[in-house]
């Protein structure tokens, strides 16, 4: 069965740092624009950021750019992103998925079923 698994989610103060994972199971990530979104309570689901097959290429939404940094390592088959100078409105379950077509954070469309995500709430 071909899912991803995301994990590292937590609670952390604002201004704080997480390093969330996701990996692949059943198939070869490195085959593949893998994509970060996330929900917050009562939001529409939205992207956060992307990353090309070979890792050659990022994008990212505005909220988060420059605070967030998604990288991947195809040995390991995982994808991550490094969340840095979390706010509150960064709080939401994150998920990551297998994009098709473009890495365009408005536009991504994704490959396969949600999996069950990961929790970061921010707060103090």
């Amino acid at each position: 069965q071909l899912k991803l698994v995301e994990s590292g989610g937590g609670l952390v103060q604002p201004g704080g740092s997480l390093r969330l994972s996701c990996a692949a199971s059943g198939f070869t990530l490195d085959d593949y624009r893998i994509g970060w979104f996330r929900q917050a309570p009562g939001k529409e689901r939205e992207g956060v950021s992307c990353i090309t097959s070979s890792g050659g290429s990022t994008n990212y939404a505005d909220s988060v750019k420059g605070r967030f940094t998604i990288s991947r390592d195809n040995a390991k088959n995982t994808v991550s992103l490094q969340m840095n100078s979390l706010k509150p409105e960064d709080t939401a379950v994150y998920y990551c998925a297998r994009i098709m077509g473009s890495c365009t954070i408005a536009t991504m469309r994704i490959v396969g079923s949600w999996g069950q995500g990961t929790q970061v709430t921010v707060s103090s």
